[in-house]
């Protein structure tokens, strides 16, 4: 059985994943306001999908 090609792990891929991070720690603040939750979820839910996560 032949193993599967590891993709190598970029600054590009931690940076994406430094910003989710950052964003997910955002979208805790109890003092958003609607608007400012729903831009962020999307915001979450594209670079999910840009990373492959979603």
């Amino acid at each position: 059985m032949k193993p599967s090609p590891q993709r190598t792990y970029t600054c590009n891929d931690y940076r994406q994943e430094m910003r989710l991070l950052g964003l997910k720690r955002r979208l805790e603040d109890p003092g958003l306001t609607d608007d400012e939750r729903r831009r962020l979820e999307a915001e979450i839910q594209a670079l999910e999908r840009e990373m492959g996560m979603g």
